[in-house]
Order: structure tokens, then C-alpha cells, then sequence
């Protein structure tokens, strides 16, 4: 019960912290909007920092919630009987065990709170589209501040969800690599392996070079990820943006020609179904590939890189975007004055644009997109695990399948490096 309660706990502080770093009236937002006054070069500076800033606070807190199932289920906690019921256990062995099991609780605790969360997430885009509904049909200047002030706590609300999203990934991530070293151990156990050399026993040591190998590639992998990410958004934007230039050549905006709405769209799913493919591979096999070649132990290193390093970079991609979004949504709600240079058309307002354009890859696709891919990765070498302890050399068979998945890999990112046609 502790434990879910810590894990509610934990679901409100990153509300907090994410508020704090994303909001129109926090520090960090306001501090954006005053770097505006130096162009779109400080504008980005300023972001970076608070998004970077951001990532620090919610990986202490996540820290935090993490230690306190280590307190609650190693003080005062007694494992007499359970060592008694089993001789071959140890105090340690027994402790580990609940501690990834309040972990595990933490995370159900984080779940209580999904109905709260689903409302704050949909309130964003039900904000954001009523904010573009008003602004084409040309509402007047009351309501068009009303309906931006809702997309700027509908940016909070997305923000704070996504940062939620991200915490209980990494929660989840490390209930699986609990998984992922008990399944090993109990598959030692039925191969006979001593109980020294089991990874119950010795544990991910950092020492052996396999396992740092290991942990160097696993923190490379989001950052890999979240590139093909953002590649894809990119190669999208530039054929949409084709295609809107034409329109406008062929007088769209006089009215000579109706809009094509068809094309802009097609183009926009066509890319989203196209890129999927690549960033599904990237998630599947790099684990495999790390298994077969560098044994069980340096997939446990190469899981513990990925949660470090994905967390990090969700949590900045995420923040960041949100914070350049909300002081966007500052400035224009300034009054125009083009010689204090505030409001709409001011060249701080340019600054903000560029902002927010940036940030808009980061906060909707890539930050998102890190967490079910820690997910993915951490269950994907779950499965594998008890197949990869049964190989005890690299034999041809293992040879092969390893050139094949390297080559549906590479594929994977030569394909989404092509050229675009027509952009």
C-alpha cells in the first residue's frame, strides 16, 4: 500500500515539476520569452537550458521514488521467514526481489491516476483545434485571446501527461529489467549453472568490457531513434510545404482555385505509415543483435543505457518543446506595438515562431515517441533472454542471423537517410 502511494505521489510531483518548466506563468517560460529580444538564436539557447534543467528534476524524482521502495522493503522489513521456507535464499536475493516488486507497485499507483490523465491529454488538442477554428473564422479579439489562453494550459496539460508518460515508462522499464535478470537466473538454474556464475549472484558488472559495450550502445539507441524521428517529421514538412507553395502559385489564397486538402493530408499519413517501419526495426533488433554477440550480461548493461539515456532525452525533447510553445503563446497575447516590439508581426514574435517550430518535433514526436520504444526494447530482450543463455558459443547459425538483422538494420537507416522526391 506504501508503495502505491509513493507511486501516486511520484504521478503528482512530475505534474508539478512539468508545470513548473512548461507553464506561461513559471520562471523558465518567462525567462524564453525575455531571451526572444536577442532572436531566434537565444530563443533556442534558452529552451535547451530549461529543457535540459527539466530532465535533471524529474530523473531525481523519479531517483527518489525508486529509493523509498528501497527503505520501505529494507528496513525494519523481515525476511526471516522467507529465508526459512527457502534455504538456498539469501538476505540479499530476498530483498532485491520485493524492492523490484515495490517498484513494480510504484508504477500501479502511477496508473490510478490514468483517468486524470487521459482528460488533461485530450484537453490539449480539443484547445488547440478550437484556438485554429477560431482564428480562420476570424472571431474578434476577446475570444481569440480567450481560446489562446486555453491552447497555452492545453500545452501544459500535454506536457504535464507526456512527462507522466515518460516517468512510468522508466518504472515500467525497470520492473521489466527485474524480469529480464530473474528469468536469466532461472534459466541458469535449469542449465545447472553454479550459483556463483549466475546474474542473480554476480549482478551487471560494469567492469567487464562486454557490459559497458553494452550499456555505451544501449545509451547510443534513443539518440538514434529519436534522429530517424525527427528525419521523418523533417522529409514530411518539406513535401507539404511543396505542395502549399503550388497551391499558392495556382492562386489558392485569391480564390481561383479551390484547396486541395487531399493532397496535404495524404502526404502526412503516407509519410507517418512510411517512416514506421525503419523505427520499428530499430527497436527490435538492436537487442537481439547485443544478445547473440555479446551474451546476456551485456543486454542487462545495453537495458540500463537505454532507461538512463531515453528518460533524459524524452524528458528534454518533451519540456522543451512545451516551454518554446507556451512563450510563443505569451507574445501573442502581448498588444502589438512594433516599437516596444511586442505582440503579433514583432520580430520577438519571429523568434517565437522559429521557437515553437523547433519545438514541435521534439514535444510531438520524438519525446512521445521514446517511451513505448524503451518499453519495446525492454520486452523484447525478456523474451530472448532465456534463448540467449542456452548459446554458449557463436556458432555459423548465430553468424547468419546476426549478418541478417545488421543488413535489415542498416536498411532500416539508409532508408530513412533517402532522398525525397519532389521536395
Amino acid at each position: 500500500v506504501l508503495a502505491v502511494a509513493i507511486g501516486v505521489l511520484l504521478a503528482i510531483l512530475i505534474d508539478r515539476v512539468t508545470e513548473f518548466f512548461t507553464g506561461t506563468h513559471g520562471a523558465p517560460v518567462k525567462d524564453i520569452v525575455h531571451s526572444m529580444n536577442g532572436g531566434p538564436a537565444t530563443t533556442i539557447l534558452s529552451g535547451l537550458v530549461q529543457g535540459y534543467e527539466s530532465a535533471v528534476w524529474s530523473v531525481i524524482v523519479i531517483a527518489a521514488t525508486i529509493f523509498s521502495s528501497i527503505i520501505i522493503f529494507t528496513v525494519g522489513f523481515d525476511v526471516s521467514a522467507i529465508l526459512k521456507a527457502n534455504p538456498g535464499a539469501t538476505v540479499e536475493g530476498v530483498q532485491t526481489a520485493f524492492i523490484l516488486y515495490g517498484v513494480a507497485m510504484t508504477g500501479i499507483g502511477m496508473l490510478t491516476l490514468t483517468g486524470n490523465n487521459v482528460a488533461m491529454d485530450s484537453f490539449g488538442p480539443i484547445s488547440d483545434n478550437a484556438n485554429g477554428i477560431g482564428e480562420m473564422s476570424g472571431l474578434d479579439d476577446k475570444a481569440r485571446k480567450i481560446m489562446s489562453q486555453l491552447d497555452a494550459v492545453g500545452n501544459t496539460t500535454k506536457a504535464i501527461t507526456k512527462g507522466v508518460a515518460i516517468g512510468s515508462a522508466v518504472i515500467a522499464a525497470v520492473s521489466l529489467f527485474g524480469s529480464f535478470i530473474t528469468d536469466v537466473t532461472l534459466t541458469q538454474v535449469a542449465l545447472k549453472v553454479p550459483l556463483a556464475e549466475q546474474l542473480i549472484t554476480t549482478g551487471i558488472r560494469v567492469s567487464v568490457p562486454q557490459v559497458f559495450i553494452g550499456m555505451l550502445l544501449g545509451g547510443a539507441l534513443p539518440w538514434m531513434f529519436s534522429s530517424l524521428a525527427i528525419n521523418a517529421v523533417n522529409r514530411a514538412a518539406r513535401l507539404i510545404v511543396t505542395e502549399v507553395r503550388r497551391q499558392f502559385k495556382a492562386g489558392v489564397l485569391e480564390g481561383k482555385i479551390p484547396p486541395d486538402y487531399k493532397q496535404a493530408v495524404a502526404i502526412s499519413t503516407n509519410a507517418a505509415q512510411n517512416e514506421l517501419i525503419s523505427l520499428a526495426l530499430l527497436g527490435v533488433i538492436p537487442p537481439i543483435l547485443v544478445g547473440l554477440f555479446l551474451k546476456v550480461e551485456a543486454l542487462g548493461g545495453f537495458l540500463a543505457g537505454i532507461i538512463v539515456s531515453g528518460q533524459l532525452l524524452a524528458v528534454f525533447m518533451s519540456n522543451a518543446g512545451g516551454a518554446w510553445d507556451n512563450a510563443k503563446k505569451v507574445v501573442e497575447d502581448e498588444p502589438r506595438d512594433k516599437e516596444k516590439n511586442t505582440g503579433k508581426n514583432s520580430e520577438r514574435h519571429k523568434a517565437a515562431v522559429v521557437g515553437d517550430t523547433v519545438g514541435d518535433p521534439l514535444k510531438d514526436t520524438a519525446g512521445p515517441a521514446l517511451n513505448p520504444m524503451i518499453k519495446v526494447v525492454n520486452l523484447v530482450s525478456v523474451i530472448i533472454a532465456p534463448i540467449i543463455v542456452t548459446f554458449k558459443t557463436v556458432d555459423l547459425p548465430i553468424i547468419i542471423t546476426g549478418v541478417i538483422l545488421l543488413a535489415a538494420l542498416t536498411w532500416a537507416v539508409m532508408n530513412s537517410k533517402r532522398e525525397v522526391q519532389g521536395a
